[in-house]
């Protein structure tokens, strides 16, 4: 049997297409020297120094793990990453963030990422991103050393939680004659030392004789890497790509809670010194 539609009069109406909102997600980690962004789908589309040109001269809107200045951190994400998202979209962003004044850190990056207009967005801190980027067994305590260019942590995570924390403005930007890899690495072994002696557990401990996980541009120094050996006395495990780790982590943790994988919980709360 055949059929015959007899056309409408008038003109005729455009076709409407159901309208499907594409999923996008943009793991961050700004760091004073770097930032580097992954995003669903693509992959790592950015790592580019961390600067900013409100005017004739460049602007370096973070600085040793504080965001100085918010308005030109978001000028920055904006001329990064506004023309590279789909548009229209709302975006869920992690942002890596310092445990030591993550608070603030976490405010104000929270005010910058507002110009990609996301739908949410949730914060870890590094150590967590770089144990989820190395596939780290979380069941375990585990001492995190993440030698940044300006910023460096040590941190006792605890069942994937901050148990304790340890900062120094130092970090491999600092190298010269009177900053040497040395004295970076001397650094860190005291910040270790003190949490060892002020740790009523045997966490700390146990988690130096697992051996501390190594993360950032300094796991690339080998200068370094042998100075910290020595003067830990344990073996370092240095993860895969150490200067992409924390955003490679936050990647991990983007995927997780857009699958529900893991709950997207609030943001932690500041680690005191224990």
């Amino acid at each position: 049997m055949t059929v015959t539609r007899r056309p409408r009069s008038g003109r005729a109406r455009p076709r409407r297409w159901p309208l499907h909102r594409q999923y996008t997600g943009v793991a961050l980690d700004m760091g004073s020297a770097r930032t580097r962004a992954w995003v669903t789908g693509r992959g790592m589309i950015l790592d580019v120094p961390t600067v900013t040109f409100p005017g004739a001269g460049a602007v370096y809107p973070i600085q040793r793990g504080s965001i100085v200045d918010t308005q030109g951190t978001a000028r920055m994400l904006d001329r990064l990453l506004g023309h590279r998202l789909p548009r229209f979209s709302r975006p869920l962003i992690v942002v890596t963030a310092p445990v030591l004044d993550g608070y603030a850190y976490r405010t104000e990056a929270r005010t910058a990422v507002e110009v990609l207009r996301p739908r949410s967005v949730l914060t870890v801190p590094s150590a967590r991103a770089v144990a989820l980027a190395a596939g780290a067994d979380l069941s375990r305590p585990l001492l995190v050393v993440d030698i940044g260019a300006h910023l460096s942590e040590v941190v006792l995570l605890v069942d994937g939680a901050v148990f304790d924390a340890r900062r120094t403005a130092l970090g491999t930007g600092d190298l010269d004659d009177a900053t040497t890899a040395a004295r970076i690495a001397e650094a860190v072994v005291e910040m270790v030392t003190s949490m060892l002696r002020q740790d009523n557990t045997s966490l700390t401990l146990d988690a130096l004789g697992r051996g501390p996980l190594l993360a950032g541009g300094g796991a690339l120094r080998p200068e370094i890497t042998c100075h910290l050996t020595g003067g830990l006395h344990a073996p370092l495990r240095a993860v895969p790509a150490p200067h992409t780790a924390a955003v490679r982590g936050a990647a991990k943790l983007l995927e997780a809670v857009h699958t529900r994988a893991l709950p997207a919980d609030p943001d932690p709360p500041d680690p005191g010194r224990r």
